[in-house]
């Protein structure tokens, strides 16, 4: 038996009742968030960020799937999968599978567009091959991505809407029905000066320059535009979150609602940017909730 998980959720719930609900955590924190070690590293291609990590609960089997997406602000400055692994045990601890995704970003060779956004294609593709090898059930799936991934996620669920003629056209791709966007910037149209201004990050970094067979540079990177694509977004953000301010949340959820999709802001009371993704924060038990909603399971 994996006892990781297990031990980890007891530290956590240590943690959890120790810390005050009135610190809300700064990026030092964040930086300094870790967790389990994996079950396996799996690469999904020969660059030194193509890899995931898949944290397996204990037990037989199958599980549902998390897929995580770090975030950073598109770059390799502030932290990554290392971060997300406190997430993933304590998710693992709850039974759920975890496919921790790393990827090439915008400050690292063959990152940005299309690389970035190829990565996560390549990461899903991978996953579908260890359902056969691990017991992973892929049809109770949701992608959970936070800041920077948090736009990534919410992409994959548009990935079918990519117009033929792009790069980052696949088909048929594994369906993404269920999106947990934590502090997501995930309208790279709309939202390009919030970005700029929080991240530092032009447009041209993030979806790549106009060209005479791509003019519009938002047709296969914008989550926002590609909808209505069938799943059901959850828009997670902390009530003083200043890098994705709740406002984001809201402007998302009414543009996927008038498009035709499901989607549901949950503020965190009292939350930071960071306390989106930490299990020892005194927002994880309702980011937790929304994590096995997304999944179907039985809410308490």
């Amino acid at each position: 038996m994996n006892l990781r998980p297990i031990l980890f959720a007891a530290l956590l719930a240590a943690g959890i009742h120790g810390a005050s609900a009135a610190t809300p955590m700064k990026l030092a924190d964040y930086l300094a968030l870790n967790g389990p070690a994996p079950s396996a590293r799996i690469p999904y291609g020969e660059a030194p960020s193509q890899y995931a990590e898949l944290f397996l609960p204990p037990g037989s089997g199958p599980f549902p799937v998390a897929v995580l997406v770090h975030g950073g602000c598109w770059t390799s400055k502030f932290g990554g999968i290392t971060q997300l692994r406190n997430m993933a045990g304590a998710l693992a601890a709850r039974g759920i599978a975890v496919w921790n995704v790393e990827y090439r970003r915008t400050d690292e060779a063959g990152g940005g567009y299309p690389g970035t956004y190829l990565d996560m294609h390549a990461a899903l593709e991978t996953l579908e091959k260890q359902a056969g090898r691990y017991p992973l059930d892929l049809q109770r799936l949701v992608a959970v991505g936070h800041s920077a991934g948090g736009q990534l996620v919410q992409w994959m669920a548009g990935r079918s809407r990519i117009p033929a003629g792009s790069p980052l056209h696949r088909a048929p791709i594994l369906k993404v029905p269920a999106v947990v966007s934590l502090g997501g910037l995930a309208d790279l149209r709309s939202e390009a000066a919030l970005i700029k201004s929080s991240c530092g990050r032009d447009t041209v970094e993030l979806a790549g320059s106009p060209g005479p067979g791509r003019p519009d540079v938002f047709v296969d990177t914008n989550a926002a535009e590609l909808m209505p694509n069938g799943s059901r977004t959850w828009l997670v953000t902390g009530e003083l979150d200043t890098i994705s301010p709740p406002r984001v949340a809201h402007d998302y959820a009414a543009r996927a609602r008038k498009a035709g999709d499901a989607a549901e802001v949950v503020i965190l009371p009292g939350a930071s940017h960071y306390d989106e993704v930490a299990a020892s924060s005194h927002a994880w038990p309702q980011v937790l909730g929304v994590i096995e909603q997304a999944l179907g399971r039985p809410q308490p």
